[in-house]
């Protein structure tokens, strides 16, 4: 009987045992964090790990790695050790590690890409700037002589001695891969303390996902690039980065017609044909020269740089919706993920017949820029027909594991909370984008309720509702007449979360 109860007592110590092993086992999941306004653009941040306060831990740690070595690269910054080392001429200086394989890497990618890459083409990016601001494209001595001087070697490593001795004074910026080079650095750090198990840092559409974790990653179609629109194609990545270049949020605009801020630093130009490139390696600063570079060389260009560097993979979009890719992208891409069942609700003015079926309504909202760093606001869209009824819900941005404080959005939550879940949108990980603005979103609406069927013509009313747990609160409604008409519409702003809401409402690109 003794024996008896001792295998019994035995079985439950191991029992108990294996219950508090799974428990912690169970306990670790993705926490995920977001800030505006890291590197100029927007930070997502994600971490496996035990507890939220270890994903804190590492998430700060990540934060932290990014600022000191933006004070080492960065090239807007005047009190940067690239800057300060920039005022000098024809004199060795002995430079941090970080600046020096820096300039090493720009280096290799100048030669290895015949000039497509290159940090001088700020020279030219400079030309253009001031020919765009006086509304006319660069002359060709303009360009010749901006590639003249983008040409001539900029400055000289002394590997022995660890010296970078600045040549000129052309106009240099350390872009293209650098911000890949920075995230990189700082996943590595922040995983290097054991706590967390995985951490993925996606900065402005540029990520680097390291650990044990797979990220599913939806890649922007640069023709349709609203912050709600379906990604052009999803993949899953583990241990690799991705980054994206493309023309599609930032360029010239001169008398109606658009230029790519990514210019050719060999002829001067941004004649590619491209629009997006979108790459994936082990290294993050292969993924970031090569996105720069394939918005520059022609597809078999590319092709054939690309193949240079082991495992590298890319997606080339042209401007005319041709993609272009390498022979193993196919194998990191997914089908579409499950979508919920819709909701029952049927809107009292769905009609697959309405005039304005060729029409889109687009949503731009530009949050504040706070002094110092802050973590960006719950913000909800969704529109109302006349009678306040809630038939669509553009987006719902806020933190996974703040979603206890999801009733502070107080008027969205109340009305529409379940129907934009039981919508179907699919939940991304991350989105690989060329790089945008901080704090500026966009989001479209098809004029479709949530069963998928066209609105009639009349009133809708636009709410935009912000919030931070236990903190502002802002709600905006701004009522809209659509039909046949195109109009734009400036929304009041009566808070601090927002500080700038616009409506346009026009007629579909390719209809």
């Amino acid at each position: 009987m003794r024996l008896k109860y001792f295998c019994v007592a035995a079985l439950l110590t191991v029992a108990a045992a294996t219950a508090v092993t799974f428990t912690r086992h169970s306990r670790v999941q993705p926490y995920r964090f977001r800030y505006e306004h890291v590197l100029g653009t927007s930070m997502d941040v994600t971490v496996l790990a035990a507890s939220e306060d270890t994903a804190k831990s590492a998430t700060a740690t990540v934060l932290d790695r990014i600022d000191r070595d933006a004070k080492i690269l960065s090239g807007y910054d005047a009190s940067s050790e690239f800057s300060r080392w920039f005022g000098t001429q024809n004199t060795p200086v002995r430079v941090s590690p970080e600046l020096y394989e820096v300039l090493s890497l720009f280096d290799l990618w100048r030669a290895r890409s015949g000039g497509a890459l290159d940090a001088s083409a700020e020279t030219i990016s400079r030309v253009w700037k001031t020919a765009a601001a006086a509304q006319r494209v660069p002359s060709d001595a303009e360009l010749a002589s901006a590639v003249a001087v983008a040409r001539r070697p900029h400055w000289r490593l002394d590997p022995a001695a660890r010296t970078a001795t600045h040549l000129d004074q052309a106009p240099l910026i350390l872009n293209s891969f650098t911000k890949s080079y920075i995230i990189d650095r700082a996943v590595r750090a922040a995983l290097s303390g054991g706590s967390a198990r995985g951490i993925v840092v996606n900065i402005g559409g540029d990520l680097v996902a390291r650990g044990a974790w797979t990220e599913t990653v939806g890649v922007t179609d640069p023709l349709d690039n609203a912050d709600n629109a379906a990604p052009l194609t999803r993949l899953r990545v583990r241990d690799r980065a991705v980054a994206t270049s493309g023309s599609y949020r930032r360029g010239f605009d001169i008398a109606g017609r658009h230029y790519s801020h990514i210019v050719d630093p060999r002829s001067g130009r941004p004649e590619s044909k491209v629009v997006s490139a979108t790459v994936v390696a082990d290294r993050a600063a292969d993924a970031g020269a090569l996105a720069t570079a394939l918005c520059v060389l022609t597809p078999e260009e590319s092709e054939r740089l690309a193949s240079t560097v082991p495992g590298a993979e890319f997606l080339i979009v042209l401007e005319d919706g041709t993609r272009v890719r390498s022979a193993g992208w196919r194998a990191l891409s997914v089908d579409a993920l499950p979508r919920l069942v819709p909701s029952p609700v049927t809107s009292v003015y769905a009609s697959e017949a309405a005039a304005q079926a060729d029409h889109e309504m687009t949503v731009s909202v530009d949050l504040a820029q706070f002094q110092g760093r802050a973590e960006r606001p719950f913000l909800a869209i969704w529109i109302e027909d006349k009678d306040k009824f809630p038939i669509r819900t553009l987006t719902v941005l806020y933190r996974d594991r703040e979603a206890r404080y999801l009733a502070e959005l107080r008027q969205w939550y109340r009305a529409d909370r379940l129907r934009a879940m039981a919508e179907g949108t699919e939940i991304l990980g991350s989105v690989a984008s060329a790089t945008r603005a901080p704090g500026h979103y966009t989001f479209k609406w098809d004029m479709k309720d949530e069963q998928g069927k066209v609105v009639k013509p009349g009133t809708y009313t636009v709410c935009i509702e912000t919030a931070r747990e236990h903190g502002t609160y802002q709600l905006m409604r701004q009522p809209v007449d659509v039909g046949n008409a195109d109009k734009q519409v400036t929304v009041p702003i009566n808070g601090v979360e927002v500080t700038a809401a616009s409506i346009e409402y026009h007629k579909a690109a390719g209809k």
